[in-house]
């Protein structure tokens, strides 16, 4: 009876140490994606050699396939950097390829903290910031990394001033994005008169004429009022601000202004602040969103 329950047992035991075998064997087999931090591509327009990241997905270096791409922006005070060190965005994009809630992509991560802080062209014309992200940025990356340079296969997304940069490049683009996700985003000054007193603080002195015309086209709002309803709703939008951010007020009248004009879209409020917590906790539901386009829904 002894040697019968003695055999058993050691068999369970080298049972169990095969299944942990397999298990560790299939964890350090796994495919995980890659992130360069550091890539650089010359600028004519802004006169200067640019930073930008790049996250490639598992399966990049084993396939010949091309990818959709999901250009992910981030906030004043960061860099290219910020959704690699802070966003953790090579952990928590290959959880959610592997879970299945999102599709292989790739994430492009550029530099806006170089030079003159922000997505925008200046006011003067003298930094052109959007024009180099448009005319040589994309261009560039979706030559150089096998993306699928389609509406249908190109999101973007960001946080704060860079969730800023999603809703303004994607009113103004409506042709080039499938989705827009801005987190906690700055959505512009809330009116001209804030606007223009910002120029003031800044020692900043403009005719008129081209202050409201800047304020117009930076401001989500009223690109929101300007828009056709079509351009719009050619668009997914997922907006997401937490209910002790400090931008709350803005991204909430722009869910309001995109209620009023029927404009289908995703809006969140959830418990948290302007933090990289609450921006580690959007980017799963981020890149699921996407990837429902990527998928067609």
């Amino acid at each position: 009876m002894y040697t019968v329950l003695g055999r058993n047992l050691i068999n369970m035991r080298n049972n169990l140490l095969l299944l942990f075998a397999l298990v560790w064997l299939t964890a350090s087999n796994a495919q995980t994606g890659k992130v360069f931090d550091a890539l650089t591509m010359k600028s004519i327009i802004l006169k200067s050699e640019r930073k930008f990241a790049v996250y490639l997905p598992p399966d990049y270096e084993t396939s010949n396939r091309s990818y959709p791409v999901l250009y992910l922006l981030h906030g004043a005070g960061d860099d290219q950097t910020g959704w690699v060190q802070f966003g953790e965005v090579l952990r928590i994009t290959d959880n959610a390829i592997q879970e299945g809630k999102a599709t292989p992509m790739i994430i492009v991560m550029p530099d806006a903290n170089t030079g003159t802080r922000g997505y925008f062209n200046s006011i003067k014309g003298d930094w052109r910031y959007e024009d180099f992200f448009f005319e040589e940025l994309m261009p560039y990356v979706e030559k150089k990394y096998r993306i699928k340079g389609e509406k249908r296969f190109r999101a973007i997304a960001g946080l704060s001033m860079g969730g800023g940069g999603s809703f303004m490049y994607a009113l103004r683009h409506p042709e080039l994005f499938s989705s827009a996700c801005p987190l906690s985003a700055y959505i512009g000054a809330l009116s001209l008169d804030d606007f223009k007193q910002r120029l003031k603080n800044n020692n900043e002195k403009y005719e008129d004429g081209l202050v409201s015309a800047y304020y117009e086209k930076h401001n989500a709002l009223s690109l929101i009022q300007a828009s056709s309803l079509e351009d719009l709703k050619s668009v997914r939008w997922y907006i997401d601000c937490g209910d002790d951010d400090f931008l709350y007020e803005g991204n909430s009248l722009v869910h309001i202004a995109m209620k009023k004009k029927e404009v289908p879209h995703e809006y969140r409020v959830r418990e948290g602040r302007h933090s990289w917590t609450y921006w580690r906790e959007s980017l799963p539901v981020v890149l699921e969103f996407v990837s429902d386009a990527f998928h067609q829904y």
